[in-house]
């Protein structure tokens, strides 16, 4: 049975529905880090993705920060970071991003990066001292490690183990039938592994999923089975918006309805968190996920 929908078809470009659309931030606490941002010429993911809950995560004293540069190795279909040939890594970047996180007083970071299967590492090395640096000049402030699959290679994944940041994050992204379509270089067992062998490291692991790209209930459902055979502890379930028109188009704009009966349907399967609804992103209430 397909997920419910008001755009049954990938092919016919429809308005978006009103529950998409997104309140313009406001509150003290978001203004005070705009300011900050501005005056110190900060770089978040919030603001560069144009994330629908950034007034509400900043609020919070949550902001996500992306390492290793802007382009990456890979080229997913739902994406809009640049593919190609990334500049060589940036040595000073672990100290800079610990700055910002001190400067704008972020209670709870969320990093992620770009794939970099340029290089032999993977970008292991830059990725555990940026949680050391984070740590050295915050060392209140807790972190969400969104990570990439590290091409498989487990000795470059131990580095990030190696450092236990609260929570460990990996996205599925998608249901397996959809996997080679919409993650072109990665795998869906692949990432499976990365989230169990972070789960027997000890770690709090997470996960997402983007809905609307054509999977049917049957498929999320069998997704989230696969995410608890390998002991996830967190899920998030968001709507897929297509970033430009040479991306993957929209197939099904997924009602609020549907997002709560699937947020029910994973509470039952034993997660201990679940975000479900249209506009959750990977981050959204990362800081809840903690304890």
């Amino acid at each position: 049975m397909p997920i419910q929908t008001t755009n049954p078809s990938a092919k016919k470009r429809v308005p978006k529905p009103a529950w998409l659309r997104v309140k313009l931030p406001t509150g003290k606490a978001y203004r005070e880090v705009r300011e900050l941002v501005s005056e110190h010429k900060l770089h978040t993911i919030c603001e560069s993705g144009n994330c629908p809950n950034m007034g509400e995560c900043w609020g919070e004293g949550t902001a996500t920060f992306m390492i290793l540069g802007n382009v990456c190795t890979r080229s997913c279909g739902f994406c809009n970071v640049s593919t190609g040939r990334p500049e060589e890594v940036d040595v000073y970047e672990p100290g800079r991003v610990a700055h910002s996180i001190k400067v704008m007083k972020v209670k709870h970071a969320v990093i992620t990066s770009v794939d970099r299967d340029d290089l032999k590492d993977g970008g292991s090395e830059i990725w555990a001292q940026t949680i050391r640096a984070i740590r050295a000049q915050s060392p209140g402030t807790t972190m969400e490690t969104l990570i990439p699959d590290f091409a498989g290679n487990w000795e470059n994944l131990q580095r990030v183990i190696d450092e236990a940041p609260e929570v460990v994050s990996h996205n599925l992204e998608t249901v397996r039938r959809l996997t080679k379509s919409v993650r072109i270089q990665a795998r869906y067992d692949r990432s499976l592994e990365v989230l169990r062998r972070l789960k027997q490291a000890g770690m709090r692991t997470k996960s997402g999923l983007m809905l609307g790209l054509g999977e049917t209930h049957e498929e999320v459902l069998e997704a989230m089975d696969d995410l608890r055979s390998v002991g996830c502890d967190v899920l998030t379930l968001g709507q897929y918006l297509r970033p430009t028109t040479e991306h993957l188009a929209v197939a099904e704009f997924v009602h609020p309805d549907t997002f709560d009966s699937l947020g029910a349907a994973a509470k039952e399967k034993g997660f201990l968190f679940v975000e479900s609804s249209p506009l959750v992103r990977s981050s959204y209430h990362a800081e809840r996920h903690v304890n």
